[in-house]
């Protein structure tokens, strides 16, 4: 593997861009590059067996984050993450200034809005805007690289699904893969957030995805609705007992991200998520597990 070509100006990236006569496959991210976001390099070279030009845009987006979150001090690592993604087949790093992404101030800015079926609660609850600033730079980063398809991590579940409407909704040309969630050995999620925490947080942070699977099991089972409620608060009682505070603990259809307890839900319960957010200290962490065909009645 070679190290990918670095892109900064508009001009290098439609200049890279009509020289390409393969396929392009696009994996945006916010860059302090980890494992978790290479497999998603590594599924953009190789899905369909297609020869693609892999491109990784690195831009760590001031519009999704609130007021009082970690904007300032998320890590910039530019030439650490280059050198990660020398390993993989990417070709190429989409790594624009702000003034490229948004060229005007906000009072002059076009902009789209994350659609408000796909964000009742959940990560939505707390952040305020947090999703139509990611609706706006993954549109924005399309327009610019103008991929044949894309490919994000389901850790995110709730932005995935809100990506996969946007692309739908707005016809847009580029095809949405999901990716399965990558995961250290003791289950835990991998996050760029997983470094803010102690070695104690650590041990404990690997109990939610421990209680994920054992609620999402015991609701395959489940033969009446109520269970379902029983077991979002006896999780978040576990949760709580592990050291963990729990912004929430929900199951979620998992293409609509309806409340199961919602009618619409019930028409067709052919699917959930078990969805949760909790903090250890000051670090968030986010993560969901999908749950078989319930037999509620």
């Amino acid at each position: 593997m070679s190290e990918p070509l670095l892109l900064t100006r508009w001009s290098e990236l439609q200049r890279w861009l009509s020289g390409q006569q393969r396929p392009v496959h696009m994996v945006p991210t916010m860059g302090n590059l980890h494992e978790g976001h290479l497999r998603l390099v590594d599924a953009a070279a190789r899905h369909s067996n297609a020869s693609a030009a892999v491109v990784a845009s690195i831009f760590v987006n001031p519009t999704q984050f609130g007021p009082n979150e970690d904007f300032d001090r998320y890590p910039r690592t530019l030439e650490q993450d280059i050198e990660r993604l020398s390993d993989r087949a990417c070709d190429a790093v989409w790594a624009p200034p702000v003034e490229t992404m948004y060229p005007y101030p906000p009072k002059g800015r076009i902009g789209v809005t994350a659609p408000s079926d796909l964000t009742d609660g959940l990560c939505a609850g707390g952040r305020i805007g947090h999703f139509d600033g990611v609706v706006n730079v993954v549109l924005r980063l399309f327009n610019q690289v103008q991929p044949d398809a894309a490919f994000f991590g389901e850790k995110d579940y709730q932005q995935l699904q809100i990506i996969r409407r946007l692309a739908r909704d707005l016809s847009l040309k580029t095809e949405i893969h999901a990716v399965e969630t990558v995961r250290e050995p003791d289950g835990l999620a991998m996050s760029s957030r997983n470094q803010y925490l102690s070695a104690e947080q650590r041990q404990t942070a690997a109990g939610l995805y421990e209680v994920l699977v054992a609620q999402a099991k015991a609701a395959m089972d489940a033969t009446h609705w109520g269970t379902l409620s029983t077991l979002e608060r006896s999780g978040i009682r576990r949760l709580q007992e592990l050291g963990f505070e729990t912004e929430y603990f929900e199951f979620r259809h998992s293409e609509s991200l309806a409340r199961w307890s919602d009618p619409e839900y019930r028409i067709d319960p052919t699917g959930l998520h078990l969805l949760a957010a909790v903090r250890l200290g000051s670090t968030r962490l986010i993560d969901n597990v999908a749950v078989a065909r319930q037999n509620c009645r």
